[in-house]
């Protein structure tokens, strides 16, 4: 549609080569929120990218335990290939003696209980094994080279993780554990293969087996410690748009006992939360392809999320109370971006400062979850889910008493509006008054002129009298009554514009002292007035 539709788009503006305080204020404004918002997403790249600085020169903080109940040839060349693989790049192999894990289950429970990454051990008799095999006969055809060295872990803490720092480090350390074998010849008789047989035991002496606590290989798991997170912090933030909207509407706040408002409101963030947890919970198992985790897992995935999820609606209705207007959205994105990278890596991955990372409910959320998919392997409950509850509570605590901070200068707002409106009203009918009396002067003047023309023995006096109030009034009526209106209609106009200012004033203090949150505009239909005009 052409330009010239729009006629009234440049009537009265302000052009180029004006100038005014308009154009001061809005560049002043406009500077501030740059520098901020560019030194604030400048701060939160440095903090993510930090976070990820580096990352595998710190796969050394990766514990992986090496028990080698065999004793013999094999477990040497495991020690000789871990040498010249050692450094930064590589997981720490610790060395355990058999009596610190007289089992492979005790091994396994080590792992389970996070106390190492892995556990890497050979069997017994490995070594007397293999030497049978390479002489060939009956024993290599039997041999199981999978009986060997095992790889226990846990995929399913930081799967896309584990699959690098762990699994491939230690599936090359196998490998090059074969190469040390074959080239100092551990058991005396690779010199001494005739047998076809022996041969292929030779070319593959073993194979690493996994013992994995939870196999978690499905492409969705990318993004639980992502996507799920940012989406359930979003979701909940567009429903406290959508219920700031309904109360600003309806002026609930000026309405409805805060008590009452705060019940309800909680009330309704909970139950959204727990219809949202249900259904973030419901895709993981919708796409899990063929994850090993069952309803037991669900339903307390659901609670878990629940609770991250409520926590979460109230910390954001707590930023949008406490803090002024233009820092919501930078606390909003500050939050979001600082409990995701709480939960990119494993702090063994990423420097020690990022262990702050451990106050951030998103951490603890995500350990917890961890602990229910691998059934009790990550436990860590004992400080995950005091803080996710501390955090539940005081972010309760805090939207509870923005409830009443915010019906208290709502009714401070509706106080000063009505007295500014009583007070114009006042203005008009003292307006109205002093018209009306100026219409009636010229009647009451006329009835005592009327009145004195009747009395005989004072005519005269009477009529020079009244002669000289109507010449008075004649020059006041003249010019009198019009001027009198236009000082009475300024006079009304300053207050106006006076209580103007002074509700622009109110409002400034309001936004000020309390600020009211996101609103989203929602359609509220005109129902009786009986339906919303009501006090409860």
């Amino acid at each position: 549609m052409a330009l010239w539709h729009y006629t009234k788009a440049t009537d009265n503006r302000i052009g180029w080569g004006e100038h005014s305080g308009l154009g001061k204020a809005f560049f002043k404004i406009a500077l501030k929120n740059f520098i901020l918002l560019q030194l604030l997403f400048l701060g939160l790249f440095a903090y993510c990218f930090g976070s990820l600085y580096q990352q595998t020169e710190h796969t050394h903080n990766i514990h992986i335990a090496f028990v080698d109940y065999d004793g013999g040839a094999i477990g040497a060349s495991v020690r000789a290939a871990y040498e010249s693989l050692k450094g930064d790049n590589f997981p720490t192999l610790v060395a355990a003696a058999p009596d610190a894990f007289p089992v492979p289950a005790d091994l396994r429970s080590a792992v389970c209980s996070t106390r190492y990454w892995g556990g890497l051990y050979v069997s017994a008799n490995a070594s007397s094994r293999l030497e049978d095999a390479l002489g060939g006969g009956p024993p290599a055809l039997a041999y199981d080279p999978s009986d060997v060295m095992t790889l226990i872990w846990n995929e399913a803490r930081y799967s896309t993780v584990a699959d690098t720092a762990v699994l491939s480090n230690m599936q090359t350390l196998a490998e090059a554990a074969r190469v040390a074998y074959s080239r100092t010849d551990g058991t005396g008789r690779l010199r001494r293969i005739t047998s076809p047989e022996a041969f292929t035991v030779l070319a593959d002496p073993w194979k690493l087996r996994q013992d994995d606590l939870q196999p978690t290989s499905q492409g969705s798991r990318a993004i639980y410690n992502t996507l799920v997170i940012i989406l359930i912090l979003i979701q909940e933030f567009f429903y406290l748009g959508a219920i700031n909207g309904l109360y600003a509407n309806l002026k609930i706040y000026a309405r409805v006992h805060p008590s009452r408002v705060m019940v309800i409101r909680f009330l309704l963030s909970a139950a959204y939360c727990l219809v949202g947890s249900v259904c973030v919970t419901g895709m993981i198992w919708a796409f899990r392809a063929g994850w090993d985790v069952g309803a037991l897992q669900f339903g307390q995935s659901w609670m878990v999320l629940w609770l991250f999820a409520h926590l979460n609606f109230q910390v954001i209705d707590v930023f949008t109370i406490w803090l002024p207007v233009p820092y919501v959205p930078m606390a909003l994105i500050s939050w979001v971006i600082m409990n995701v990278t709480s939960i990119l890596l494993p702090f063994e991955l990423s420097p020690a400062f990022y262990r702050l990372g451990y106050l951030f409910p998103s951490h603890e959320v995500y350990q917890t979850l961890l602990d229910i998919w691998s059934r009790g392997c990550n436990p860590h409950l004992r400080y995950a889910l005091p803080i996710l509850f501390a955090w539940w509570l005081v972010s309760c605590a805090l939207s509870a008493l923005g409830v009443f901070r915010r019906s208290h200068y709502t009714m401070l707002a509706e106080e000063a509006q009505a007295k500014q409106s009583s007070e114009r009203v006042t203005a008009a009918l003292a307006l109205e008054r002093e018209r009306d009396a100026k219409e009636r002067r010229p009647q009451q003047q006329q009835q005592r002129s009327e009145k004195g023309a009747d009395d005989g023995e004072a005519a005269s006096t009477t009529g020079a009298g009244t002669m000289t109030s109507a010449s008075a009034s004649g020059v006041g009526d003249g010019a009198g009554p019009d001027d009198d209106d236009d000082d009475a209609e300024r006079r009304l106009s300053r207050i106006i514009t006076r209580e103007a200012k002074e509700e622009q004033r109110l409002q400034r203090n309001l936004s000020r002292n309390c600020n009211f949150g996101p609103s989203f505009g929602v359609s509220v239909a005109n129902e009786d007035s009986s339906d919303t005009d009501g006090r409860n």
